[in-house]
């Protein structure tokens, strides 16, 4: 069993930053590939970003690219989302999940682990 906490969500003006972090415990976090995904009201949940056991592979949905980057320190068994040139619509509960296997990639279904989500709020 793996366990997910998520910190880091607020409120943030357009054009802000934020640092989402994920904690992880339970079992060797490397052997786990990490993704973010979120929801906004009404819509149905998005992959964000996924990263592998290593933190050698990275991969964004298009419409973070340049703005968001993906990372983790195995170390402190954490996973990070630094969101930075932040929009209204990225408007969204965010959560970080796991999966038992080196890379996870953007399919929801690969992962097994799901935190329980911190709200961020992006103000026009």
């Amino acid at each position: 069993q793996v366990q997910l906490v998520e910190s880091g969500g607020g409120l943030v003006q357009a054009g802000g930053s934020l640092r989402l972090s994920c904690a992880a415990s339970g079992r060797t976090f490397s052997n786990y590939a990490m993704g973010w995904f979120r929801q906004a009201p009404g819509k149905e949940r998005e992959f964000v970003a996924a990263i592998s056991g290593n933190g050698g592979r990275t991969y964004y949905t298009d419409s973070v690219k340049g703005r968001f980057t993906i990372s983790r320190d195995n170390a402190k068994n954490t996973v990070y989302l630094q969101m930075n040139v932040l929009r209204p619509e990225d408007t969204a509960v965010y959560y970080c999940a796991a999966a038992n296997t080196y890379y996870g990639g953007s399919r929801f279904s690969t992962y097994q682990y799901l935190g329980q989500g911190t709200q961020v709020t992006v103000s026009s």
